[in-house]
């Protein structure tokens, strides 16, 4: 019997997506699993597009929503989707340029529908300092492939000769997607996340950002 599950990219897509074949195990927001199917059976049967300022995928996301990280681990959580009450700054700082063996352990078993590729490591992370609506402060930082791959992307194209130019053409325009278009015309909501081995600590897996609508 066919199912239709739920499958978010909060960002820039959401879709509706038909199995009709074997799924060992469901992946649903509130948890992470690993699923066993055979992707040739995956079907897109539409589009949760974003007419009426996002209306649809709202109805469909921000019923998950969390106040805050406290709520979450209260409720035994590991994913949750939160708004921030008020965004301090935006973030970049350099770090390692290589993988360390256990990054390089979990890249080799990220294959849920191709098989694992080589990915580069971004030698910077991105991230947000902000309050909940609890009054709790956090410094995050945004572990999200549509911003990495922003990254990569802006990086590839640039016309500038040197690696260093490239690098810093493409921060330059990580920063006016995070900073200038993000805190100004989106409404943004966090998608936190827990880690396996310290599931105390947080970070942005994701972002959904709606049209901020001014009244």
């Amino acid at each position: 019997m066919d199912k239709i599950y739920q499958f978010f990219h909060i960002g820039s897509c959401v879709f509706s997506i038909l199995i009709r074949s074997s799924l060992s195990l469901c992946v649903i927001f509130h948890n992470s699993f690993r699923i066993a199917i055979d992707d040739s059976s995956i079907e897109v049967i539409r589009k949760i597009d974003t007419r009426k300022n996002w209306e649809e995928r709202k109805a469909l996301v921000l019923s998950l929503e969390f106040k805050s990280i406290r709520e979450i681990k209260e409720q035994g959580k590991s994913l949750g989707i939160i708004k921030p009450q008020t965004i301090k700054k935006y973030f970049c700082n350099e770090t390692e340029r290589e993988w360390n063996p256990k990054q390089q352990g979990i890249l080799d078993q990220l294959d849920l529908f191709e098989p694992s590729v080589q990915l580069d490591k971004i030698p910077y992370n991105f991230g947000y300092e902000f309050i909940f609506q609890d009054g709790d402060k956090h410094r995050c930082t945004i572990s999200d492939w549509e911003i990495q791959q922003l990254y990569r992307n802006c990086r590839d194209r640039s016309n500038e000769t040197s690696m260093e130019s490239k690098e810093k053409e493409a921060l330059e325009k990580v920063r006016q997607k995070l900073e200038d278009e993000f805190l100004t015309k989106k409404d943004l909501y966090f998608i936190m996340g827990n880690l396996k081995t310290h599931k105390n600590s947080f970070m942005i897996i994701g972002i959904f950002y709606p049209p901020l609508i001014k009244i």
